[in-house]
């Protein structure tokens, strides 16, 4: 098997024959984003435009190109047709004639991703301005955070984007007149969540362009968006009756009305003509609602398509490896790639796809002890069964279980090849016979999995480990003796982790590996601990009789007759301790039954540690007279670790250890212990599992692990994988009422039309986001982008002098130039540049007011960069100056939006308060937190700001050390200023700023910081998403799926916080106008409560006290 470091749970998939043929009616669906305008509508397929009459028929192709185009909307006067696209590899903003021709690239600045499909994509473009002169698009190009957006305009003609003045807005569209605009703070366009109420829920505001105010119009608990102006009437989307329908809001009464009535399937991505006409997606299909009428009519489209995207084609799988193993002798390996099998040879001959089906995920290929067969779990029946091939590929796999209805993990032959044993989801370990084809549930854990089972080297035991409910693992031994399911004990206790137990092939020792080692760590910055290199090896004596493995060693002299004595025999030592180990009173194996015997009484009390040091071992495993393991760093949040993980080899007999290789993802060991495959990056090399083995390697190639794949095949395989998933991991069992079989079959409806990858995606979004639960989330998958252009930022914000016909540096960002996420390429030593200097030139060419400055910086990221600068617009005493360029300016962004909140909390509070913003919950969260609180732990009241958190897993942490009270102080002699016990202390008022983008742990940190009565909430209500999630592993494409796995609950077990999020204190809007006027009313609110405990009397440390006189009187 493949050994790794903390392997993640690889995917269990399913396939089910439901793809029905195509309708004869020549009609294409999956037909997204549409437009309309005259008699045009234009949409895209496939990932490329296409237009055709807004009657229907046969569309024509407009673009054509390995990336997306998306988002098409025609100009006012329907001669031109903007939309956002990948040609050069991220997504810009194109303009193109309507009736085709080339694209003109309009827009510069790098966009944020490849996303995820929730975030849907950059560059978003929404429509025009009312004179037809300008694009509308939502960027993150001035944001720090993933969501947090703003519209833009960028002219036809090119030049410069410009921001409009809304702080943050998702989608938007202007009024007739120009005047005004309808828009959404948020963006949340491909959230996969339906019925949702939580604080994110889309509102939509009239903003005046004039004088800056911004009205909301519509406030329902569920989501309001993709808003229209026509006319008078504002229509938009909610699903505010349990399906996204299209509504109309009258902008002189305000009154909203319902407008289509759809109870099945979601109204998605309407557009409108300006007119009197919406197009949009219902059902797979194009529809045109007449708004005068309230007619929608279905269009009949035939979309011409090559079918590019569904072409059986040879792909290499190399890169979607997902498990390795060796021939028992180590002549072939074993690879699980792209839902194949396949063996590679070492040096010569060819490889095999043994099982090669586009249809099924097989996985977990195990070899047998004889070499003949290989074991492997498919779900090629439809659910996740055990299937055995002959080695060589002749013939078809055998099924050897059914019935299944869970995920399965890797099979493990018996060393007599007789029994198989896998595990399941369910923590359930199963034990297949060949003798009377058998299956037997041999053990149920009470909690998580079981994936380390190993077969003793006679077969009739097995070892594992389960986790107890103190979450310590213990290990298990099951014995095939003592009835129909054999007998179970536990061998270890409760109290100390214990797992992954190896079988030592003579038959004396079980070895496992146990958290024994408690000196910890301390932290730097205070006085607290944490653990590391906790891990050591230990050897459990199976019988009474069997000697100490490491006995104490001594030189002793070889004494026998002087004319026998030679130099060399004066030297020879006394008998090893590896023969000591071995000789036996009783032999390990018993002569009638050849079983392995085993003295449980006492067992747990035989143990002996290996002679290394305790470290962070894992990948356990042994051969005759040696162990391997890997070696790794602790773990190391937003960083590497301190050291590479290693493949070590150690020699029971010499007690030496040695290297074999460095860098390692994970190996795999032949049976006979000869071999070990060692994977390092995506090279494998084959080592002879000797000390001398880190020189002994071939390399191994996995060039020939070719797939012919069919793509529709692998997206049927793939939905269905996703529905399984779902099914055996989401967090409760009834997934929230709905009937997820009958979910399934509505969505499966919609496969045979399904004709990019993209497709897919959006198909099982649709389906999860049936279950009302957030983090239901799909990733990635094939794709065939181009690469996305690195762009050579300077730190800095350019805006063109419309009087001088010159681009300027508007801004540049301070930075910190010590660390080097926040170092600003302007500001660093000896570059003269400056605020207001014009920008002429960048590496010689000239920059011409119709240009985007950021079109002379792509592809330049990995060298320096020259700017002709001047204070005046013209090259007369100009100047030159190189700076060393950044990619991507969004921490940058950050840093200027946290240190102007800091500065401006501390003239608010004569610097009494301190400000400390976590971005999320993860590792540059975590980051921050350390930063910037240990430092203002003497400050007199703290606001602690969560705005725009996205979460991770380290509120715990966080919410421990704020809710630490001052019980005692110590003084020194030199001391004026006392030292809290226990550390970290923050004894001033708190309170909390958290806002709808609060999300996730992000959501939890301000539940909690309640809960403990650290202070009071300031903002908006949070986002409401708290189900864990996790991958359990990719999908045969390499794309990921996400589950909601794990639902938080309160003390008196209800759930809490899902769906709806955590109410603030105080709710407190941030007033548009007021935050373009550089207000931030959220934060000057937190200040003032803060404040006002502190005026009320606060909390402060105490005083030195006098000492003590102990001169006793007499």
């Amino acid at each position: 098997m493949l050994s790794t470091l903390k392997p993640a749970i690889v995917a269990a998939t399913l396939f089910v024959a439901f793809a029905a043929p195509r309708p004869a009616v020549a009609q294409t669906k999956l037909l997204r984003f549409p437009a309309i305008h005259g008699d045009r509508v234009v949409f895209t397929y496939a990932g490329d435009l296409w237009t055709t009459s807004a009657s229907g028929g046969a569309a024509i192709r407009l673009t054509a190109h390995p990336g997306i185009e998306v988002f098409a909307q025609f100009s006012p006067d329907g001669k031109w047709i903007a939309f956002t696209g990948q040609y050069d590899g991220d997504e810009q903003v194109y303009v193109m004639p309507a009736t085709g021709g080339e694209p003109k690239q309009l827009t510069f600045y790098p966009a944020r991703g490849p996303l995820s499909p929730r975030w849907g994509y950059d560059q978003h473009v929404y429509g025009w301005t009312p004179d037809g002169k300008s694009i509308v698009f939502r960027s993150h190009r001035e944001s720090w955070t993933l969501g947090k957006t703003k519209l833009y305009t960028v002219a036809m003609t090119g030049g410069p984007a410009e921001a409009l003045p809304m702080p943050e807005s998702g989608a938007g569209d202007f009024s007739p007149d120009g005047t005004k605009i309808v828009y959404s703070p948020l963006y949340r366009d491909f959230r996969p969540e339906k019925r949702y109420s939580g604080g994110m829920a889309n509102d939509l505001f009239i903003f005046d362009l004039k004088t800056n105010d911004a009205k909301r119009i519509l406030d329902h608990a569920r989501s309001d968006r993709d808003p229209m102006w026509i006319g008078n009437t504002i229509y938009f989307t909610s699903d505010r009756d349990g399906t996204f329908n299209i509504f109309a809001y009258d902008v002189a009464t305000a009154k909203t009305a319902q407008v289509t009535t759809s109870r099945t399937w979601d109204v998605r991505w309407p557009g409108s003509d300006k007119k009197g006409r919406i197009v949009y997606e219902l059902g797979g299909d194009l529809l045109v609602l007449d708004v005068k009428s309230g007619k929608s009519t279905a269009l009949k489209i035939d979309v011409p398509n090559d079918g590019l995207w569904k072409r059986a084609s040879r792909v290499s799988a190399a890169n979607q490896l997902e498990d390795a193993e060796l021939s028992p002798k180590g002549e072939r390996a074993l690879f699980s790639a792209r839902g194949d099998i396949f063996t590679a040879p070492i040096e010569k001959g060819a490889t095999r796809n043994l099982t090669a089906t586009s249809s099924a995920h097989d996985k977990w290929a195990r070899w047998s002890p004889d070499g003949s067969k290989i074991a492997f779990i498919s779900d090629l029946s439809g659910e996740e069964e055990l299937y055995v091939i002959a080695q060589d590929g002749s013939g078809k796999p055998e099924q050897l279980t059914s019935g299944g209805k869970a995920m399965r993990y890797a099979p493990e032959w018996s060393a007599d090849g007789k029994r198989i044993a896998f595990s399941d989801k369910d923590g359930r370990i199963h034990v297949y016979s060949f003798d009377d084809k058998s299956l037997k549930q041999i053990f149920d854990a009470p909690r998580d999995q079981v994936r380390d089972y190993a077969w003793s080297p006679s077969g009739h035991f097995l070892a594992f480990s389960s986790n107890n409910p103190n979450n310590a693992r213990s290990i298990h031994i099951w014995s095939d003796a003592g009835g129909p399911n054999g007998q179970l004990r536990q061998i270890t206790d409760e109290q100390f982790n214990a797992q992954n137990p190896v079988w030592d092939p003579d038959g004396n020792f079980l070895y496992f590996l146990s958290d024994r080692q408690f000196a910890p760590q301390i932290s730097s910055f205070e006085f607290n601990y944490a653990t590391n290199r906790t891990t050591g090896i230990f050897a459990m004596a199976l019988r009474k009789d069997v000697k100490h493995p490491f006995p104490p060693e001594s030189d002793e002299v070889a004494v026998g007759e002087a004319d026998k004595v030679t130099e060399a025999s004066k030297t020879e030592p006394s008998p090893k301790p590896a023969e000591a180990a071995t000789a036996t009173s009783k032999p390990a194996l018993d002569k009638k039954s050849k079983d392995l015997v085993i003295d449980f009484d006492g067992l747990a009390q035989r143990v002996a540690r290996v002679p290394l040091e305790a470290d962070n071992y894992d990948g356990f495993t042994a051969k005759k007279g040696h162990l391997l393991y890997s070696v790794g760093s602790a773990f190391f949040y937003g960083r590497q670790g301190d050291r590479k993980t290693s493949l070590r080899l150690y020699s029971i007999k010499d007690r030496k250890e040695t290297v074999l290789a460095d860098d390692i993802q994970g190996y795999a060991l032949s049976g006979d212990g000869s071999k070990v495959l060692v994977r390092t990056g995506q090279t494998w090399n084959l080592h002879d599992a000797t000390p001398a083995g880190a020189t002994a390697k071939k390399a191994v190639s996995t060039a020939g692990l070719m797939v012919d794949r069919v793509p529709t095949e692998e997206w049927n395989q793939i939905f269905n994988e996703v529905w399984r998933r779902y099914r055996d991991w989401f967090y409760v069992e009834n997934m929230h009422g709905f009937d997820w079989e009958a979910l399934r079959k509505q969505y499966a409806a919609w496969l045979p039309y399904v004709a990019h990858r993209s497709d897919l995606n959006y198909v099982i979004s649709e389906m999860i986001s049936e279950l009302t639960v957030q983090h239901a989330y799909v990733e990635g998958g094939d794709f065939q982008n181009p690469p996305r252009p690195r762009v050579a930022l300077p730190g800095a914000l350019f805006a063109l002098d419309k009087a001088a016909g010159k681009f300027k540096i508007a801004r540049i960002f301070e930075g910190q130039n010590e660390e080097d996420i926040y170092r600003s390429p302007l500001t660093e030593i000896g570059v003269n540049a400056k605020v207001g200097d014009y920008v002429l030139a960048i590496d010689g060419v000239d920059l011409l007011p119709g240009q985007d400055p950021y079109m002379h910086l792509r592809g330049k990221a990995d060298r320096p960069v020259t700017l002709t600068l001047n204070s005046k617009p013209s090259m007369d005493g100009s100047r030159v100056v190189t700076y060393n360029p950044i990619s991507s300016e969004s921490d940058l962004n950050y840093l200027d939006w946290v240190n102007g909140n800091r500065r401006r909390v501390a003239e608010m509070t004569n610097g009494k308060v301190g400000y400390l913003h976590i971005p999320d919950m993860g590792g540059p969260g975590i980051r921050e937190f350390i930063k910037w609180y240990y430092g203002q732990t003497r400050k007199e009241g703290l606001v602690v700001d969560v705005r725009a958190n996205g979460g991770g897993n380290v509120s715990r942490m966080i919410i421990e050390r704020l809710r630490r009270k001052l019980l005692a102080v110590n003084f020194g002699r030199t001391d004026d200023v006392a030292d809290s016990y226990p550390d970290g202390v923050f004894i001033g008022p708190m309170a909390a700023i958290l806002d709808e983008r609060s999300s996730s742990d992000g959501d939890i940190f301000p539940a909690m910081f309640k809960q403990a009565g650290l202070g009071p909430l300031i903002g908006r209500r949070s986002w409401g998403g708290v189900v864990g999630i996790s991958g359990r592993g990719p999908l045969i494409d390499g794309g990921g799926i996400s589950v909601p796995e794990s639902g938080m609950a309160n003390t008196k077990g209800e759930w809490i916080i899902e769906g709806y999020g955590v109410d603030p204190d105080i709710d407190v809007i941030n007033d548009v106008k007021a935050t373009i006027e550089g207000k931030d009313q959220q934060l000057e609110r937190a200040v003032a409560e803060v404040m006002k405990k502190i005026e009320a009397g606060g909390a402060k440390y105490p005083k030195k006290p006098a000492g003590p006189v102990k001169v006793e009187k007499r």
